[in-house]
């Protein structure tokens, strides 16, 4: 299984429960606006820490309550592409991507600079700063980002929110070339049905 997730949340008063078992592809992660779904994303890169339970990926183990077992973010091989994208400002494109690439150790360090735009069509925005972006070139951006730092799944809290048709067009196709060509596990929060129709290959609904 590429998500075996299986925990338990504290926010505030609120208890979130979570479990899950997802084999690779794009895995939607459903549910009412509250219910929690990006906690968990949160909780799966290292961001949150559960009050108890257990997160594997790939078989490999990031969080075990039960065994002490709770991996610090930089050690998880995550891609997290944030729903406010999170692009440093003052740093052109090119700073950026790269910032990811700083984040990865040699041996997970398999998407070069020169690939990743390509791969995304992003090569003539590296001298750019973030504020001069579109919409779905900063999406672009961002992914760029998170896959620079050599992940091995990538997690996605609503990326195509603030997206007009066409971008979200562009975006998902990029989602999708990412699942075909890399075999890298998704785990993509939203709460549109056309985006899960046209993009899930499993869905959970929290």
């Amino acid at each position: 299984m590429a998500f075996e997730i299986d925990i338990a949340l504290r926010r505030g008063p609120r208890r979130i429960a979570c479990r899950f078992a997802a084999p690779a592809g794009i895995t939607a992660l459903v549910g009412v606006s509250g219910a929690g779904k990006t906690s968990v994303l949160e909780a799966i890169a290292g961001l949150l820490r559960p009050a108890e339970g257990r997160i594997a990926v790939g078989g490999r183990v990031l969080f075990d309550s039960a065994a002490r077992i709770d991996l610090p973010p930089e050690r998880r091989a995550c891609g997290m592409v944030f729903q406010d994208l999170r692009l440093f400002p003052h740093l052109r494109v090119r700073q950026n991507l790269l910032f990811g690439a700083r984040l990865a150790p040699p041996e997970r360090r398999r998407f070069g600079l020169e690939e990743t735009c390509a791969f995304l069509g992003i090569e003539a925005l590296l001298a750019r700063r973030p504020r001069t972006l579109s919409g779905g070139e900063a999406q672009r951006v961002a992914i760029g980002r998170a896959l620079m730092a050599g992940p091995s799944f990538l997690l996605m809290d609503e990326p195509l929110s603030s997206l007009d048709g066409a971008r979200r067009e562009e975006v998902m196709q990029v989602m999708v070339r990412i699942r075909d060509a890399f075999a890298l596990p998704i785990l993509l929060v939203t709460h549109e049905r056309a985006q899960i129709d046209r993009l899930a290959d499993h869905i959970v609904e929290l």
